[in-house]
């Protein structure tokens, strides 16, 4: 069996702003991760963090998704931006700490120009979130973020 690329190498984020523990499962277009809500994070209050960082980790998500790709292509990582999010659904107001979270992000579109939209869920015990997210990835946007 062959063992998933480690996190950190697929996504640009270090320290605490990588938010994603492990790559679930992947194929040509989608992506599956894994976030364990933190209480040692930037995020945390009291026990729970915020339900807005799900879009969050769903962009982190795109950007496994993107390193994926950057790797089978023997390209170095890009960085990404979020452009913005529609349809956003969720039906909790915040994340308790410790909980596990699944956040799959299916590519919907890809130009040549770097934009790019993704329709993400994430899934956790009681959390249910989904969205459209789209991201742009200019062809020089290579580097790690702090």
């Amino acid at each position: 069996m062959i063992e998933p690329p480690v996190i950190s190498e697929l996504v640009p984020h270090a320290g605490r702003m990588l938010l994603l523990e492990r790559l679930l499962d992947s194929g040509a277009d989608y992506v599956t991760c894994e976030v364990l809500v933190r209480a040692d994070g930037m995020f945390d209050r009291d026990g729970r963090v915020p339900a807005w960082l799900g879009v969050e980790y769903m962009a982190q998500t795109i950007a496994a998704y993107s390193g994926l790709q950057a790797q089978a292509s023997g390209q170095p990582l890009r960085l990404g931006f979020l452009l913005g999010s529609r349809r956003f659904e969720t039906n909790v107001q915040d994340f308790t700490c410790g909980e596990l979270l699944q956040v799959r992000a299916v590519r919907l579109l890809a130009g040549d120009s770097g934009l790019g939209a993704f329709e993400c869920t994430l899934e956790g015990e009681t959390a249910r979130q989904r969205a459209t997210l789209s991201v742009y990835s200019p062809a020089d946007g290579m580097g790690q973020m702090e």
